[in-house]
């Protein structure tokens, strides 16, 4: 029983994600989703305060990611905070999104 209310509740919040990110990309013909997100896109829909863009620069120099690492988690940050039902990126969006980085890492070293 709590089970069918915890997977309700799952899918109401993606549900609720995807549409924030129809509505938040309307306008544009090849966005549909925060994957799809480009480099203006993230400096429109990323932007981070002066603290949080410090942690995502202490984190790109401890782990040694690349450019495309650095975009890759701002939209997996950027979709953190729709699941989350955040209008702007917080410090702990970014922190769940560099844990997921720093994870793929290690499974794949």
């Amino acid at each position: 029983m709590f089970r069918r209310r915890e997977q309700r509740s799952l899918r109401e919040r993606v549900v609720a994600a995807r549409r924030r990110q129809q509505e938040r990309f309307a306008g544009k013909r090849n966005v549909t989703c925060n994957a799809r997100m480009g480099t203006r896109d993230l400096k429109a829909f990323c932007a981070l305060d002066e603290a949080t863009l410090e942690l995502l620069k202490m984190a790109m120099a401890e782990l040694k990611l690349s450019a495309r690492a650095y975009d890759r988690i701002l939209k997996v940050a950027r979709t953190i905070a729709d699941l989350a039902g955040s209008d702007r990126l917080t410090s702990d969006h970014l922190s769940e999104a560099i844990q997921y980085r720093s994870l793929d890492r290690q499974l794949w070293a």
